[in-house]
């Protein structure tokens, strides 16, 4: 995998947000493969408004955002209410970040987040465009990656090294129960409070410490604790979790 970009692509262009599109774009169609079945994945040649590239064999999509030097803490999105729709209407697609070096033009990191990992406290509101605006009204949203959890970020590259295929794929699949949940922010609260744990053994009196946490962020229930153990079951029983002994959990 040549992690450098093509710069005879964007001979071209002028404008530099178009010459990094041209030089993202065609990097990831010539490199990058589906995450979820491992086969090359195709661009919407047709400005499709809320996806870039979709793989051909199992039909997921991906919308690609590229950001220079450092990846930071949330990154700029489209617009706020076909976010919102989509999220709503549960076909928003997964999310593919490729970060560059400005001065080298090469790739440092790409990753991407499972389309089940989006929910609404991920998505933060921007203000509206100024009236002096082009498009004076108009609302935008960013995407808040400090509240995705670790596994939702798999990565393809990290720190300009290439991560085997077969380790990619299977860190998709790992989560990929969480689109069958109807309660999918309450999975992946409990992922968050395990991973605090850094992999190893844990109890289940240490996950009821995030009781009060747990409860300011859906303060409709009050059955906290119970609704701790039934996720801990359902990361059992798919897999995410492992059973040590009584009260006494592993991330696997």
């Amino acid at each position: 995998m040549n992690l450098a970009f093509n710069l005879d692509l964007a001979a071209g262009y002028k404008n530099q947000s178009q010459k990094i599109r041209v030089l993202t774009e065609e990097w990831t169609n010539t490199y990058i493969y589906c995450p979820n079945c491992g086969k090359s994945i195709s661009k919407y040649y047709n400005n499709k408004p809320a996806a870039d590239f979709y793989c051909p064999n199992c039909l997921e999509d991906y919308e690609l955002k590229s950001k220079k030097n450092f990846i930071g803490s949330k990154i700029v999105d489209g617009a706020y209410g076909t976010m919102v729709e989509s999220l709503n209407n549960c076909n928003n697609p997964n999310f593919f970040l490729l970060n560059y070096k400005l001065e080298t033009f090469e790739v440092v990191n790409f990753l991407v987040i499972p389309k089940h990992f989006f929910i609404s406290e991920m998505i933060e509101k921007r203000k509206p465009l100024t009236d002096n605006a082009r498009r004076a009204g108009w609302v935008g949203c960013n995407i808040l990656l400090q509240n995705i959890p670790k596994t939702g970020k798999i990565y393809f590259i990290k720190d300009g090294i290439v991560k085997p295929k077969s380790i990619v794929i299977s860190e998709w699949k790992k989560t990929l129960f969480l689109r069958e949940q109807i309660d999918v922010g309450w999975a992946i609260d409990i992922i968050k409070c395990v991973e605090t744990f850094r992999g190893r053994e844990f109890t289940l009196s240490e996950v009821y410490k995030f009781e009060a946490e747990l409860s300011i962020k859906h303060p409709d229930n009050k059955h906290i604790k119970d609704k701790i153990r039934q996720q801990l079951q359902l990361l059992r029983d798919k897999n995410y979790l492992t059973f040590v002994k009584r009260g006494i959990y592993k991330l696997i």
